[in-house]
C-alpha cells in the first residue's frame, strides 16, 4: 500500500488501526459475522475475513500491531540533539561561508563528518522533517527591485491586461 506522505503510518495512526481490530475481535467473539464486523467498522469485507481468520486460528493478540515496517534509520536520539544545535549554530560554522542556508546535501555531509554515516538526500529530510524542520524557501529580491515602479504597474497595467 502506498501513502501520500512516501511513508508509512505513525505511531497514532497505528494505533488507530489496531484498536479496529481489537474492537472487530470482540465482535467476533460475541458471533456478529465479518460482512456485519466490515459494515459496522466501516472497513472493506476482505479486511474483515482476514482479520476474522487470523483471529480465529491465532487469537485476539495476532490482530495486534506489528510496528512500523523497514528497518529503523541508524539516526540515533543524541545524534538529533546534537544536530538540532549545529543546525542552529548556521552553515558558515561548518565551512559554508557563500551562502546562510541549509540543503540536504550540506546536512548530510554535517551529519557524515561527525558521526561517520552517510545517509540518502530523502532520508535526511526524512530526519529534518522528524524533528520538526521545514523547507524554507528564501526570498530573493533582484538587486533592481523598484517598489515604485511595482506599485504602478499594479494599480495601472494589471487592470487593463489582468482581466479577459
Amino acid at each position: 500500500m502506498r501513502y501520500p506522505d512516501g511513508g508509512g503510518l505513525t505511531a497514532k495512526q497505528r494505533a488507530q488501526r489496531e484498536r479496529v481490530r481489537f474492537e472487530a475481535a470482540e465482535m467476533f467473539a460475541r458471533g456478529v459475522p465479518p460482512p456485519e464486523v466490515a459494515k459496522r467498522l466501516r472497513v472493506s469485507r476482505k479486511s474483515a475475513y482476514a482479520w476474522h481468520a487470523r483471529w480465529r486460528e491465532e487469537g485476539q493478540d495476532s490482530l495486534a500491531s506489528k510496528g512500523p515496517s523497514g528497518f529503523p534509520s541508524r539516526m540515533r536520539p543524541q545524534w538529533r540533539a546534537w544536530l538540532e544545535a549545529e543546525l542552529e549554530r548556521g552553515p558558515a560554522a561548518h565551512g559554508w561561508s557563500e551562502d546562510q542556508r541549509w540543503t540536504l546535501a550540506r546536512v548530510a555531509t554535517v551529519i557524515a563528518r561527525q558521526f561517520h554515516v552517510r545517509f540518502s538526500l530523502k532520508h535526511v529530510s526524512r530526519i529534518l522533517h522528524q524533528m520538526g524542520w521545514t523547507v524554507q524557501t528564501p526570498v530573493h529580491r533582484a538587486a533592481e527591485h523598484d517598489e515604485q515602479a511595482v506599485a504602478t504597474w499594479v494599480k495601472e497595467v494589471w487592470p487593463r491586461v489582468g482581466k479577459p
